[in-house]
């Protein structure tokens, strides 16, 4: 008999339809989430703000997304990859190495205003390009945007509705 800790190399792969059934793959039906991180490069300026940002400056930002459903009959609730590709097509063309000023909505680009807008861009994207199922429903319930490693802003799902 083996120890938890002990190195070992598996035996055998696990193979689906054999060593697992199809309708083992979900172990629960409980909703959870699932968050993930993205940086980005971005030049702004404050309008009516007396202090060093009111002139041009630039950040590496940091956006973090917490999404919420419940796992489909494989376990997932929802892809990594289509998070990414959310990021990648409908979010970071505004965001990234760019003059937020110019590329964002009509907006002070503060911290507080930003977030509410990546909350409704994932929001936004979440309802159109990800499969919806009455049991399988993945929402939005938290953006936060640093702004330095130690400053960041946060929308929550309770507070956007």
């Amino acid at each position: 008999m083996r120890t938890p800790g002990e190195f070992r190399i598996v035996d055998q792969l696990q193979r689906l339809g054999e060593d697992i059934d199809h309708q083992e793959l979900r172990y629960h039906r409980k909703r959870v989430l699932v968050c993930k991180e993205f940086t980005f490069d971005a030049a702004h300026h404050l309008h009516a703000y007396e202090g060093k940002c009111k002139n041009l400056h630039g950040h590496t930002y940091k956006a973090v997304f917490g999404i919420s459903g419940v796992p489909d009959d494989v376990g997932i609730t929802v892809d990594f990859g289509d998070i990414k590709t959310i990021w990648k097509e409908s979010i970071e063309p505004y965001l990234d190495h760019r003059y937020l000023n110019e590329t964002l909505p009509k907006m002070n680009t503060t911290a507080e205003n930003m977030v509410v807008w990546l909350f409704e861009q994932l929001e936004m994207a979440l309802s159109t390009r990800i499969h919806q199922t009455s049991e399988a429903t993945t929402r939005t319930e938290f953006v936060r945007l640093y702004e330095t490693p130690t400053s960041y802003a946060e929308a929550r799902r309770e507070w956007m509705i």
